[in-house]
């Protein structure tokens, strides 16, 4: 997106709208039959004229802005027009949740589990090599989800927070959610990369038995670059029909 603002501003900058227009040979006459006062005169031309101006810079910036808006989209959609976006992955139902930075995955496991996922699109990104003299363009992107694995009636929810890299999950941190008014201070248990070795195995085997694997990564990071193609055309048609209204 910044890429459109630093576009917009330069042309809006380089437009030539020059402020200076002469009043005294401005077509539009104010016709005052019975107040002879020069004074009064002098200020309703300069109020009149100061409108027309202002109102002839704000229609030049607008169509400016949409000249430039329309371009960009139509060249995303020429380049590379996202996809339709896919509905299932395994045996999760998908959620594109439209207009969010979120996505959601649930499934059913077994009699009792209740499964949801809700994934961010990317939210930061690490250097794909440790060289000094490597691409600074050349990073490897990061998405955040959450697994929330709760069971019918105990009213107790398993959250596990993970990283998604390009090909593999990393989880973070998990612990037993008693409420949804858990208090902000509850204690949430160590990082789990301090955990036993074996332990820590252990939690990614269960992930892994409940569809939550290296897969899901790779499903993710194709899922949110669509995405992200399709919320950036959103977004600008959203700021395209908001200048449109008259």
């Amino acid at each position: 997106m910044s890429r459109l603002v630093r576009c917009l501003r330069r042309r809006v900058i380089s437009t030539n709208l020059s402020p200076s227009f002469s009043y005294r040979n401005n077509p539009r006459r104010i016709c005052v039959q019975q107040i002879q006062n020069p004074c009064f005169l002098s200020t309703s031309k300069f109020l009149s004229s100061g409108s027309y101006v202002s109102e002839m810079r704000k229609s030049a910036f607008e169509g400016n802005i949409l000249r430039l808006i329309r371009s960009e989209i139509q060249s995303e959609l020429d380049h590379s027009p996202p996809l339709q976006p896919e509905e299932r992955f395994g045996p999760f139902t998908v959620d594109e949740r439209p207009g969010e930075l979120w996505v959601s995955l649930r499934r059913k496991y077994g009699d009792k589990e209740d499964i949801k996922i809700e994934a961010t699109m990317f939210d930061g990104s690490v250097p794909s090599s440790k060289s000094i003299n490597s691409d600074p363009e050349d990073v490897q992107l990061h998405i955040t989800f959450v697994v929330n694995i709760s069971k019918d009636g105990d009213g107790q929810t398993l959250e596990i927070m993970c990283s998604a890299w390009p090909d593999t999950i990393q989880i973070s941190k998990f612990f037993v959610r008693k409420s949804s008014k858990n208090s902000p201070n509850a204690y949430v248990g160590p990082e789990f990369e301090e955990m036993e070795d074996e332990l820590q195995d252990s939690v990614y085997q269960f992930l892994e038995e409940r569809g939550i694997s290296d897969d899901l990564a790779v499903f993710l990071h194709q899922y949110m670059k669509n995405k992200d193609k399709a919320e950036y055309i959103r977004w600008m048609e959203t700021v395209k029909s908001y200048v449109e209204q008259k």
